[in-house]
């Protein structure tokens, strides 16, 4: 059986040029339109869905990215796992630039984003102790190896709502917490992934010290370009190796997430919710309508 990854581009990624079979999606969600179309081609035995986070143009800025829409929308069109490629800054002394984070775990402080599919007449709660799914985690951080990327495999992602960067007391008050990067854009793209019943992971390519390192500059959009093409480069190397070793999605915990997490009865979804949420409800409720 062929797998589906959904590839999330981020800063610097806005394609995969290695893709064969391309065509392109123009598709709408309950949610709205996503961020850009979805570029749909064959890399390896892997069917991938490209989509890029900030669109093609980067025009998106990170608070006003429409999540859902991109979750829904790699969701209908097949995607069985998600990679998530995003550009960050360093926490810590031993991951530099240029080095890729595995993230493992999520701190979630951003504050105006919808971060559900669940609301409205319809209540679940996923469990989200570990949002990443280990056996993709792996084979990322195999592939980024081989791809001859310097690797960390776990570490925290602090997600700030942004635009601006962190303050100097932020950036110390974060390091404080031992987080290992810090960024604008996982967050609740991995809440929506585990509510989609998608395993998820975060590649996160450090390109700064963020602001508190002694020794170097304060983080500037100039600083992050000039990492972005090396990144970009090695990003799209460690995918085509991925796709030669992705893990079974079904052994994933967060392939049934959804199970033992819909308190609301069956009988009392709406034709409304029954539409607007099918694409995640089908098999978990009987048919028929309220």
């Amino acid at each position: 059986m062929q797998r589906v990854l959904a590839v999330i581009g981020g800063s610097g990624v806005y394609d995969i040029p290695e893709l064969g079979n391309v065509r392109e999606h123009t598709i709408d969600t309950p949610f709205g339109s996503p961020s850009d179309v979805i570029i749909e081609g064959v890399l390896g035995d892997v069917r991938c869905l490209f989509l890029p986070r900030h669109g093609r143009d980067h025009h998106r800025p990170p608070h006003q990215i429409n999540y859902r829409a991109n979750i829904c929308a790699l969701k209908k069109l097949g995607a069985e796992q998600v990679v998530s490629v995003s550009a960050v800054g360093s926490m810590r002394e031993d991951i530099h630039p240029g080095d890729v984070v595995v993230v493992d775990q999520y701190i979630d402080l951003t504050k105006r984003r919808e971060s559900t599919f669940f609301e409205d007449g319809v209540v679940a709660h996923v469990s989200f102790a570990d949002p990443v799914c280990s056996a993709l985690a792996a084979a990322a951080a195999r592939a980024v190896t081989q791809a001859g990327g310097r690797v960390h495999a776990g570490g925290s992602y602090v997600c700030i709502e942004g635009p601006q960067f962190s303050t100097r007391a932020e950036s110390l008050l974060y390091r404080s917490w031992g987080v290992s990067v810090i960024g604008m854009t996982a967050m609740p793209e991995a809440k929506l992934a585990r509510e989609a019943e998608l395993p998820y992971v975060t590649l996160a390519f450090a390109t700064d010290y963020d602001c508190w390192h002694e020794t170097h500059d304060a983080v500037s959009v100039d600083t992050v370009i000039r990492v972005l093409a090396q990144n970009s480069a090695l990003a799209k190397q460690a995918l085509r190796g991925l796709c030669a070793a992705l893990p079974d999605p079904r052994l994933s915990p967060a392939s049934r997430a959804l199970a033992a997490a819909i308190l609301t009865p069956p009988d009392r979804v709406s034709t409304a919710n029954r539409a607007r949420l099918g694409w995640l409800l089908d098999p978990y409720l009987e048919h028929g309508t309220t």
